[in-house]
């Protein structure tokens, strides 16, 4: 589990195609010292991408990234020197500063405009249809790992805003309209639907 505080951010250093070039493996360079303690089969969020680190060099890690979660997430389109978001996962008794995150990206969106909002960075993005009844005004969503609150949302679109620290300490400040992002919903809205399906009396979805 994650909160959604990114810590650092990492780059791509290697790609390596696996699995016949369905899979691949990344090597993923940090910040001196950003890795002290952690150890193989240890949890990162790779720009909210739940990844396992299966070897550990000096200030780099390694992770091998299934078909399934390069067809579901942005990682398709990383290339070597791309700059991604990282956390650490939380350990019992760290401070809770964003929100539950799980590092399991429900889907990928489309940044639509980036407008300055006097100190800050106004972000408007399109969801994908299937995931618009979950994001709701004032409710948190994490982008690209990053825990944010939902300003306003129009049908499938919703905006935030980024401060200039978030906007500099992440990959959200890079953005461009266009930009796809790895979207995860808030983790409470997804079980309120679940349970509101076995209410409702429809147990098949």
């Amino acid at each position: 589990m994650f909160t959604g505080i990114i810590t650092a951010t990492g780059r791509i250093a290697a790609i390596e195609p696996i699995g016949g070039g369905h899979d691949m493996r990344l090597a993923i360079e940090t910040p001196a010292g950003w890795l002290e303690g952690a150890a193989i089969g240890a949890s990162i969020a790779c720009s909210g991408c739940c990844l396992t680190v299966v070897a550990l060099q000096t200030d780099r890690f390694i992770v091998e990234v299934s078909g399934e979660t390069l067809s579901k997430t942005t990682l398709d389109s990383w290339r070597e020197n791309s700059r991604i978001n990282l956390e650490r996962a939380l350990k019992m008794g760290d401070e809770m500063g964003g929100h539950v995150v799980s590092g399991h990206v429900d889907g990928v969106a489309e940044l639509l405009s980036v407008t300055p909002e006097n100190g800050s960075l106004r972000l408007w993005f399109r969801l994908p249809p299937e995931l618009a009844p979950f994001v709701a005004p004032k409710g948190s969503i994490s982008i690209e790992g990053a825990s944010l609150t939902v300003n306003e949302v129009e049908g499938a679109n919703f905006g935030v805003n980024i401060i200039p620290h978030t906007a500099g300490v992440t990959t959200l400040g890079d953005l461009r309209p266009g930009s796809r992002v790895n979207i995860e919903i808030d983790m409470l809205a997804r079980y309120v639907a679940r349970l509101r399906q076995f209410n409702l009396g429809d147990t098949k979805a």
